[in-house]
């Protein structure tokens, strides 16, 4: 699982830049939010969150978004699971309901014709953590049997550790995505995540033994999406709080370094920064792009799904 060669330096290219975004209203909304924010990248939910009865997406709808979707150029596009998926549970009713909700979410995903569909890996409440992992891994097994991916690729995202979540630790995050070669899983990194579960990105020297121990852990060519938030909380804290970019713990000469470094170069950011105040969402994308140093990218044409 360890990786021991350095991180090879590599010329900087642009970075893509992306928010959450609603999917209230028609779905293809979504789509044209995020291009009006300025935006390269987009995620967003494929049904409520917080609700097990997942709406579906009918042909129509599905044909609709993708094609909005790629007039806009916009690429890559993350959907985010359902936030009651636990598929680490000790419950075996709850267990089988996350991974019913998950091969949902896959259907849905392909259906969209997204890139990547980000999930939590899970909380070990009333397991050992040995074996709350092992439930992770052969849920997800359970929940992909017999599904054609045709190019979608499941990230799991790190925690902050609040509780007993799983997948704080970049080393039990590894051994779930090694334990699982055969889906091809990729990793979402979450700034405030890190942060929050004592990475100390916000240094610069901080910031490379981080980017060293993903290097040596997950991988970097397998962090495929950057969860981009500010963090309310203090370092090692393992509370998850997102905060405006600049206005929280880590701060905004830190995400000046993140976005700039060449080890990062061609990663998608995604922002999921609260919404308090009218505009809130289009002074952290343009806060963002303004730190990365560049203007809007040329538009990254995103395949056409069948």
């Amino acid at each position: 699982m360890k990786r021991k060669e350095r991180i090879a330096p590599r010329a900087v290219a642009p970075v893509r830049i992306g928010i959450h975004t609603s999917i209230a209203g028609r779905l293809e909304r979504a789509a044209e939010r995020a291009h009006e924010l300025g935006c390269d990248a987009f995620q967003i939910f494929s049904s409520s969150p917080r609700n097990w009865a997942a709406a579906g997406v009918s042909p129509s709808e599905a044909e609709s978004f993708r094609e909005r979707r790629y007039a806009l150029g916009l690429a890559p596009l993350v959907i985010h699971d359902n936030y009651l998926i636990n598929l680490a549970s000790a419950r075996p009713v709850q267990r089988a309901r996350s991974i019913q909700a998950l091969r949902g979410e896959l259907e849905r995903t392909r259906a969209l014709g997204a890139d990547y569909l980000v999930m939590h890996p899970g909380s070990a409440v009333e397991l050992p953590r040995a074996q709350a992992v092992k439930n992770v891994i052969e849920s997800l097994r359970q929940a992909a049997r017999g599904f054609r991916m045709n190019g979608l690729r499941i990230l799991l995202e790190n925690t902050a550790g609040q509780g007993s979540a799983l997948g704080a630790d970049l080393d039990e995050l590894a051994g779930m995505v090694e334990a699982l070669q055969e889906l091809n899983l990729g990793a979402c990194l979450d700034t405030a995540h890190l942060f929050a579960a004592g990475y100390d990105i916000r240094s610069e020297g901080g910031l490379e033994e981080t980017l060293a121990r993903v290097h040596m852990t997950v991988g970097l060519d397998r962090v495929l999406v950057i969860h981009t938030n500010d963090s309310k909380a203090p370092l090692g804290s393992r509370v998850d709080r997102h905060q405006h970019i600049g206005k929280g713990k880590i701060g905004r000469e830190a995400f000046a370094r993140l976005l700039h470094h060449p080890a990062l170069a061609g990663k998608t950011f995604i922002l999921e920064t609260p919404i308090e105040r009218d505009g809130d969402d289009r002074r952290n994308v343009q806060l963002l792009r303004q730190l990365a140093g560049h203007r809007r990218q040329a538009r990254l044409k995103p395949a056409r799904a069948a």
